[in-house]
Protein backbone atom coordinates (compact mmCIF):
# COMPACT_ATOMS: atom_id res chain seq x y z
CA UNK A 1 0.00 0.00 0.00
CA UNK A 2 1.07 3.59 -0.56
CA UNK A 3 1.86 5.99 2.26
CA UNK A 4 -1.21 7.42 3.95
CA UNK A 5 -1.68 10.92 5.31
CA UNK A 6 -2.01 9.42 8.78
CA UNK A 7 1.36 7.69 8.52
CA UNK A 8 2.95 10.87 7.20
CA UNK A 9 1.57 12.84 10.14
CA UNK A 10 2.85 10.29 12.66
CA UNK A 11 6.26 10.33 10.98
CA UNK A 12 6.40 14.12 11.17
CA UNK A 13 5.58 14.10 14.91
CA UNK A 14 8.25 11.47 15.58
CA UNK A 15 10.82 13.52 13.69
CA UNK A 16 10.03 16.68 15.66
CA UNK A 17 10.39 14.82 18.97
CA UNK A 18 13.64 13.22 17.81
CA UNK A 19 15.10 16.55 16.70
CA UNK A 20 14.20 18.13 20.07
CA UNK A 21 15.91 15.28 21.91
CA UNK A 22 19.06 15.59 19.80
CA UNK A 23 19.25 19.34 20.39
CA UNK A 24 18.78 18.97 24.16
CA UNK A 25 21.56 16.39 24.32
CA UNK A 26 24.02 18.38 22.20
CA UNK A 27 23.90 15.76 19.38
CA UNK A 28 23.27 16.18 15.68
CA UNK A 29 25.41 18.01 13.12
CA UNK A 30 28.04 20.11 14.83
CA UNK A 31 27.69 18.32 18.18
CA UNK A 32 30.63 17.63 20.44
CA UNK A 33 30.56 13.85 20.17
CA UNK A 34 32.16 13.40 16.71
CA UNK A 35 35.09 10.97 16.63
CA UNK A 36 37.64 10.88 13.81
CA UNK A 37 37.99 7.39 12.27
CA UNK A 38 41.01 5.58 13.70
CA UNK A 39 44.10 5.84 11.56
CA UNK A 40 42.55 8.23 9.02
CA UNK A 41 45.26 10.87 9.46
CA UNK A 42 42.98 13.49 7.91
CA UNK A 43 40.41 16.07 8.89
CA UNK A 44 37.05 14.74 10.08
CA UNK A 45 34.68 13.77 7.27
CA UNK A 46 31.83 16.17 6.52
CA UNK A 47 28.75 15.67 8.64
CA UNK A 48 26.36 13.21 7.05
CA UNK A 49 23.74 14.90 4.94
CA UNK A 50 21.22 12.08 4.98
CA UNK A 51 20.45 9.46 2.36
CA UNK A 52 18.69 9.46 -1.01
CA UNK A 53 16.96 6.16 -1.71
CA UNK A 54 17.08 4.79 -5.27
CA UNK A 55 14.54 2.02 -5.78
CA UNK A 56 14.44 -0.71 -8.43
CA UNK A 57 13.12 -4.16 -9.23
CA UNK A 58 14.55 -6.92 -11.36
CA UNK A 59 14.62 -10.69 -11.80
CA UNK A 60 17.00 -11.85 -9.08
CA UNK A 61 15.65 -15.40 -9.34
CA UNK A 62 14.19 -17.37 -12.23
CA UNK A 63 15.06 -17.77 -15.93
CA UNK A 64 15.98 -14.10 -16.45
CA UNK A 65 17.95 -13.75 -13.22
CA UNK A 66 21.20 -13.19 -15.11
CA UNK A 67 19.89 -9.77 -16.16
CA UNK A 68 18.66 -8.68 -12.75
CA UNK A 69 21.72 -9.84 -10.86
CA UNK A 70 24.04 -8.07 -13.30
CA UNK A 71 22.10 -4.81 -13.12
CA UNK A 72 22.03 -5.00 -9.33
CA UNK A 73 25.77 -5.66 -9.06
CA UNK A 74 26.71 -2.92 -11.52
CA UNK A 75 24.42 -0.42 -9.84
CA UNK A 76 25.66 -1.28 -6.35
CA UNK A 77 29.26 -0.88 -7.45
CA UNK A 78 28.47 2.63 -8.72
CA UNK A 79 26.67 3.52 -5.47
CA UNK A 80 29.64 2.34 -3.42
CA UNK A 81 32.07 4.36 -5.54
CA UNK A 82 29.99 7.52 -5.24
CA UNK A 83 29.56 7.16 -1.48
CA UNK A 84 33.26 6.46 -0.98
CA UNK A 85 34.00 9.72 -2.80
CA UNK A 86 31.75 11.70 -0.46
CA UNK A 87 28.38 11.17 -2.07
CA UNK A 88 26.31 14.11 -3.22
CA UNK A 89 27.96 16.83 -1.12
CA UNK A 90 27.76 14.58 1.92
CA UNK A 91 24.43 13.00 1.02
CA UNK A 92 24.78 9.24 0.64
CA UNK A 93 22.98 7.11 -1.92
CA UNK A 94 21.21 3.87 -1.03
CA UNK A 95 20.13 1.27 -3.57
CA UNK A 96 17.10 -0.88 -2.77
CA UNK A 97 16.37 -3.56 -5.36
CA UNK A 98 13.62 -6.14 -5.00
CA UNK A 99 13.09 -9.39 -6.90
CA UNK A 100 10.25 -9.18 -9.43
CA UNK A 101 11.00 -12.48 -11.23
CA UNK A 102 10.47 -10.53 -14.49
CA UNK A 103 6.72 -10.53 -13.70
CA UNK A 104 4.46 -7.48 -13.87
CA UNK A 105 2.45 -8.40 -10.78
CA UNK A 106 5.58 -8.83 -8.68
CA UNK A 107 7.00 -5.53 -9.96
CA UNK A 108 3.81 -3.68 -9.06
CA UNK A 109 3.81 -5.14 -5.55
CA UNK A 110 7.51 -4.38 -5.13
CA UNK A 111 6.94 -0.78 -6.24
CA UNK A 112 4.46 -0.26 -3.42
CA UNK A 113 6.93 -1.70 -0.89
CA UNK A 114 9.75 0.49 -2.19
CA UNK A 115 7.58 3.60 -2.08
CA UNK A 116 6.63 2.85 1.51
CA UNK A 117 10.36 2.36 2.25
CA UNK A 118 11.14 5.90 1.10
CA UNK A 119 12.10 5.53 -2.57
CA UNK A 120 12.79 9.04 -3.96
CA UNK A 121 14.04 8.30 -7.49
CA UNK A 122 14.16 5.01 -9.34
CA UNK A 123 15.87 2.71 -11.81
CA UNK A 124 12.48 1.21 -12.58
CA UNK A 125 12.59 -2.44 -13.61
CA UNK A 126 15.07 -4.47 -15.64
CA UNK A 127 12.68 -6.21 -18.04
CA UNK A 128 9.96 -4.62 -20.16
CA UNK A 129 6.85 -6.39 -18.88
CA UNK A 130 7.78 -5.69 -15.26
CA UNK A 131 8.79 -2.11 -16.00
CA UNK A 132 5.48 -1.41 -17.72
CA UNK A 133 3.66 -2.14 -14.46
CA UNK A 134 6.28 -0.29 -12.40
CA UNK A 135 6.08 2.79 -14.63
CA UNK A 136 2.29 3.00 -14.35
CA UNK A 137 2.58 3.45 -10.61
CA UNK A 138 5.53 5.81 -10.91
CA UNK A 139 3.63 8.12 -13.25
CA UNK A 140 0.72 8.32 -10.79
CA UNK A 141 3.16 9.37 -8.04
CA UNK A 142 5.23 11.70 -10.20
CA UNK A 143 8.31 9.53 -9.55
CA UNK A 144 11.37 9.74 -11.83
CA UNK A 145 12.35 6.46 -13.50
CA UNK A 146 15.46 5.75 -15.59
CA UNK A 147 15.31 2.09 -16.58
CA UNK A 148 18.63 0.52 -17.53
CA UNK A 149 17.28 -2.09 -19.93
CA UNK A 150 13.47 -2.18 -20.32
CA UNK A 151 13.35 -1.54 -24.05
CA UNK A 152 9.64 -1.74 -24.86
CA UNK A 153 8.77 1.53 -26.61
CA UNK A 154 5.45 2.05 -24.80
CA UNK A 155 7.13 2.29 -21.36
CA UNK A 156 8.47 5.82 -21.82
CA UNK A 157 5.21 6.87 -23.46
CA UNK A 158 3.36 6.47 -20.16
CA UNK A 159 4.43 9.80 -18.69
CA UNK A 160 6.92 12.65 -18.57
CA UNK A 161 8.96 11.18 -15.69
CA UNK A 162 9.82 7.89 -17.40
CA UNK A 163 13.19 7.59 -19.20
CA UNK A 164 15.37 4.76 -20.46
CA UNK A 165 19.12 4.24 -20.85
CA UNK A 166 18.84 1.58 -23.56
CA UNK A 167 17.56 1.70 -27.11
CA UNK A 168 13.95 0.74 -27.79
CA UNK A 169 13.14 -2.63 -29.36
CA UNK A 170 12.14 -1.14 -32.75
CA UNK A 171 15.36 0.89 -32.84
CA UNK A 172 17.48 -2.23 -32.26
CA UNK A 173 15.48 -4.16 -34.85
CA UNK A 174 16.07 -1.42 -37.42
CA UNK A 175 19.79 -1.35 -36.64
CA UNK A 176 19.96 -5.12 -37.08
CA UNK A 177 18.15 -4.88 -40.44
CA UNK A 178 20.59 -2.31 -41.78
CA UNK A 179 23.59 -4.37 -40.69
CA UNK A 180 22.23 -7.68 -41.96
CA UNK A 181 20.97 -6.32 -45.28
CA UNK A 182 24.40 -4.90 -45.99
CA UNK A 183 26.12 -8.27 -45.45
CA UNK A 184 23.74 -11.05 -46.52
CA UNK A 185 21.44 -11.85 -49.44
CA UNK A 186 19.21 -14.44 -47.74
CA UNK A 187 18.30 -13.77 -44.11
CA UNK A 188 16.51 -16.30 -41.95
CA UNK A 189 14.55 -14.96 -38.97
CA UNK A 190 13.13 -16.72 -35.92
CA UNK A 191 11.12 -14.74 -33.38
CA UNK A 192 8.92 -15.30 -30.33
CA UNK A 193 5.31 -14.31 -31.03
CA UNK A 194 4.45 -14.46 -27.32
CA UNK A 195 7.13 -12.03 -26.12
CA UNK A 196 6.91 -8.23 -26.39
CA UNK A 197 10.70 -7.83 -26.58
CA UNK A 198 11.03 -10.25 -29.46
CA UNK A 199 8.01 -8.96 -31.39
CA UNK A 200 9.18 -5.36 -30.94
CA UNK A 201 12.58 -6.22 -32.40
CA UNK A 202 10.99 -8.13 -35.25
CA UNK A 203 8.58 -5.32 -36.12
CA UNK A 204 11.44 -2.82 -36.20
CA UNK A 205 13.42 -5.22 -38.42
CA UNK A 206 10.53 -5.69 -40.84
CA UNK A 207 9.80 -1.98 -41.11
CA UNK A 208 13.45 -1.21 -41.86
CA UNK A 209 13.77 -4.03 -44.41
CA UNK A 210 10.74 -2.65 -46.26
CA UNK A 211 12.25 0.83 -46.18
CA UNK A 212 15.47 -0.60 -47.65
CA UNK A 213 13.53 -2.34 -50.41
CA UNK A 214 14.52 -5.75 -49.02
CA UNK A 215 11.10 -7.14 -48.14
CA UNK A 216 11.86 -10.31 -50.13
CA UNK A 217 15.32 -10.86 -48.64
CA UNK A 218 14.23 -12.64 -45.46
CA UNK A 219 12.28 -15.75 -44.44
CA UNK A 220 10.54 -15.96 -41.07
CA UNK A 221 9.75 -18.79 -38.69
CA UNK A 222 8.21 -18.40 -35.22
CA UNK A 223 7.78 -19.96 -31.79
CA UNK A 224 5.95 -19.07 -28.57
CA UNK A 225 6.16 -19.66 -24.83
CA UNK A 226 4.62 -23.13 -25.18
CA UNK A 227 6.99 -24.21 -27.93
CA UNK A 228 10.54 -23.04 -27.18
CA UNK A 229 12.51 -26.15 -26.24
CA UNK A 230 13.34 -27.54 -29.68
CA UNK A 231 14.25 -25.41 -32.70
CA UNK A 232 15.01 -28.23 -35.12
CA UNK A 233 12.04 -27.43 -37.39
CA UNK A 234 12.85 -23.74 -37.61
CA UNK A 235 16.55 -24.36 -38.33
CA UNK A 236 15.68 -26.98 -40.96
CA UNK A 237 13.39 -24.49 -42.72
CA UNK A 238 16.15 -21.85 -42.77
CA UNK A 239 19.14 -24.07 -43.57
CA UNK A 240 19.64 -22.50 -47.01
CA UNK A 241 19.85 -18.97 -45.63
CA UNK A 242 23.11 -17.07 -45.24
CA UNK A 243 22.44 -16.13 -41.60
CA UNK A 244 19.83 -16.71 -38.88
CA UNK A 245 18.62 -13.61 -37.02
CA UNK A 246 17.52 -14.43 -33.46
CA UNK A 247 15.75 -11.40 -31.94
CA UNK A 248 15.07 -12.95 -28.53
CA UNK A 249 16.84 -14.00 -25.34
CA UNK A 250 20.01 -16.02 -24.83
CA UNK A 251 18.33 -19.07 -23.31
CA UNK A 252 16.40 -19.83 -26.52
CA UNK A 253 19.31 -18.69 -28.70
CA UNK A 254 21.50 -21.39 -27.14
CA UNK A 255 18.97 -23.98 -28.31
CA UNK A 256 19.06 -22.57 -31.83
CA UNK A 257 22.85 -22.97 -31.81
CA UNK A 258 22.52 -26.56 -30.63
CA UNK A 259 19.96 -27.30 -33.33
CA UNK A 260 22.39 -25.93 -35.92
CA UNK A 261 25.13 -28.19 -34.59
CA UNK A 262 22.84 -31.24 -34.64
CA UNK A 263 22.05 -30.56 -38.29
CA UNK A 264 25.66 -30.00 -39.29
CA UNK A 265 25.17 -26.27 -39.83
CA UNK A 266 28.21 -25.32 -37.77
CA UNK A 267 29.16 -22.52 -40.16
CA UNK A 268 25.74 -20.85 -40.03
CA UNK A 269 26.16 -17.29 -38.65
CA UNK A 270 23.87 -16.43 -35.74
CA UNK A 271 22.94 -12.76 -35.24
CA UNK A 272 21.04 -11.23 -32.35
CA UNK A 273 20.34 -8.16 -30.27
CA UNK A 274 21.18 -7.33 -26.66
CA UNK A 275 19.10 -10.22 -25.34
CA UNK A 276 21.91 -12.54 -26.46
CA UNK A 277 24.23 -11.14 -23.82
CA UNK A 278 24.85 -14.10 -21.51
CA UNK A 279 24.77 -16.65 -24.33
CA UNK A 280 28.43 -17.64 -23.96
CA UNK A 281 27.80 -19.19 -20.55
CA UNK A 282 25.32 -21.66 -22.07
CA UNK A 283 27.50 -22.88 -24.93
CA UNK A 284 30.18 -25.57 -25.02
CA UNK A 285 32.99 -26.41 -27.42
CA UNK A 286 30.66 -28.24 -29.81
CA UNK A 287 29.16 -24.91 -30.92
CA UNK A 288 31.24 -23.51 -33.77
CA UNK A 289 28.79 -21.00 -35.26
CA UNK A 290 30.03 -17.42 -35.62
CA UNK A 291 27.80 -15.43 -33.26
CA UNK A 292 27.32 -11.66 -33.54
CA UNK A 293 25.06 -9.46 -31.45
CA UNK A 294 24.24 -5.85 -30.73
CA UNK A 295 25.33 -4.67 -27.31
CA UNK A 296 26.07 -1.39 -25.53
CA UNK A 297 29.17 -2.93 -23.90
CA UNK A 298 32.29 -4.25 -25.61
CA UNK A 299 34.39 -5.81 -22.83
CA UNK A 300 37.41 -5.92 -25.15
CA UNK A 301 37.33 -2.15 -25.63
CA UNK A 302 40.60 -0.28 -25.09
CA UNK A 303 38.74 2.78 -23.82
CA UNK A 304 40.25 3.57 -20.41
CA UNK A 305 36.90 4.06 -18.67
CA UNK A 306 35.47 0.80 -20.01
CA UNK A 307 38.65 -1.16 -19.25
CA UNK A 308 38.68 0.07 -15.65
CA UNK A 309 35.03 -0.85 -15.19
CA UNK A 310 35.65 -4.35 -16.54
CA UNK A 311 38.70 -4.78 -14.30
CA UNK A 312 37.00 -3.50 -11.15
CA UNK A 313 33.79 -5.46 -11.73
CA UNK A 314 35.69 -8.68 -12.46
CA UNK A 315 37.79 -8.27 -9.32
CA UNK A 316 34.76 -7.64 -7.13
CA UNK A 317 32.33 -10.23 -8.47
CA UNK A 318 34.63 -12.83 -10.00
CA UNK A 319 32.99 -12.60 -13.43
CA UNK A 320 33.28 -10.55 -16.60
CA UNK A 321 30.52 -7.92 -16.69
CA UNK A 322 27.81 -8.10 -19.32
CA UNK A 323 25.89 -5.19 -20.82
CA UNK A 324 23.30 -5.29 -18.04
CA UNK A 325 25.97 -4.72 -15.42
CA UNK A 326 27.20 -1.76 -17.45
CA UNK A 327 23.65 -0.44 -17.84
CA UNK A 328 23.09 -0.61 -14.08
CA UNK A 329 26.41 1.11 -13.42
CA UNK A 330 25.66 3.91 -15.89
CA UNK A 331 22.12 4.48 -14.61
CA UNK A 332 23.35 5.23 -11.10
CA UNK A 333 25.94 7.70 -12.36
CA UNK A 334 23.39 9.41 -14.62
CA UNK A 335 21.00 9.80 -11.68
CA UNK A 336 23.87 11.11 -9.53
CA UNK A 337 24.98 13.65 -12.15
CA UNK A 338 21.38 14.71 -12.78
CA UNK A 339 20.85 15.28 -9.05
CA UNK A 340 23.98 17.46 -9.03
CA UNK A 341 22.88 19.37 -12.12
CA UNK A 342 19.46 19.93 -10.53
CA UNK A 343 21.10 21.42 -7.45
CA UNK A 344 19.61 18.86 -5.08
CA UNK A 345 21.21 19.43 -1.65
CA UNK A 346 18.53 18.11 0.69
CA UNK A 347 17.99 14.40 1.19
CA UNK A 348 14.63 15.11 2.81
CA UNK A 349 13.04 16.42 -0.41
CA UNK A 350 9.84 14.62 -1.30
CA UNK A 351 10.05 12.04 -4.07
CA UNK A 352 7.77 14.20 -6.23
CA UNK A 353 9.94 17.32 -5.83
CA UNK A 354 13.20 15.45 -6.33
CA UNK A 355 11.86 13.64 -9.37
CA UNK A 356 10.55 16.87 -10.90
CA UNK A 357 14.02 18.42 -10.57
CA UNK A 358 15.80 15.44 -12.16
CA UNK A 359 13.19 15.12 -14.91
CA UNK A 360 13.70 18.75 -15.89
CA UNK A 361 17.45 18.15 -16.22
CA UNK A 362 17.20 15.07 -18.45
CA UNK A 363 14.40 16.48 -20.60
CA UNK A 364 16.07 19.87 -20.98
CA UNK A 365 18.15 18.89 -24.01
CA UNK A 366 21.53 20.05 -22.70
CA UNK A 367 22.39 17.29 -20.20
CA UNK A 368 24.65 14.49 -21.46
CA UNK A 369 26.78 11.78 -19.92
CA UNK A 370 29.77 9.80 -21.19
CA UNK A 371 29.37 6.37 -19.64
CA UNK A 372 30.49 2.78 -19.99
CA UNK A 373 27.79 2.21 -22.60
CA UNK A 374 28.62 5.31 -24.61
CA UNK A 375 27.98 9.04 -24.88
CA UNK A 376 24.30 9.61 -24.22
CA UNK A 377 21.68 12.33 -24.19
CA UNK A 378 17.93 12.23 -23.69
CA UNK A 379 14.94 13.55 -25.58
CA UNK A 380 11.98 15.20 -23.88
CA UNK A 381 10.08 11.97 -24.62
CA UNK A 382 12.50 9.95 -22.48
CA UNK A 383 14.45 8.20 -25.25
CA UNK A 384 18.22 7.81 -25.06
CA UNK A 385 20.32 8.85 -28.03
CA UNK A 386 23.56 6.85 -28.34
CA UNK A 387 25.41 4.44 -30.63
CA UNK A 388 25.40 0.71 -29.93
CA UNK A 389 28.27 -1.70 -30.57
CA UNK A 390 28.06 -4.81 -32.75
CA UNK A 391 30.44 -7.47 -31.41
CA UNK A 392 31.32 -11.04 -32.31
CA UNK A 393 31.32 -13.67 -29.59
CA UNK A 394 34.68 -15.40 -29.40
Amino acid sequence: MKRTKLLSAIFAIVMVVAMFALTACGGGNGGGGDVEPAGSGSAPAPAAGGTIVIGATGPLTGDASSYGISVNQGAQMAVDEINAAGGLNGIMLELKMKDDKAAATDAASAYDQLYDDGMQVSMGSVTSGACDAFAQRAVADGLFVLTPSASQQSIIEQGDTIFRLCFSDPEQGALAARDLAGKYEKIGVIYDTSDTYSTGLYEGFVAQMEELGKADAYTTRTFDQDNKKDFSAQVEALKDCDVIFCPFYYTEASLVCKACTNKGLTDMPIYGCDGLDGLAALLDDTIKNPITYITPLDVTSTDAKVAKFVEDYSARFGATPDQFAADGYDVIYVIFEALKAAGVDNADMSSADMSAAVTQVLAGGSFSYAGITGQMQWTAEGACDKILNVVQLQ
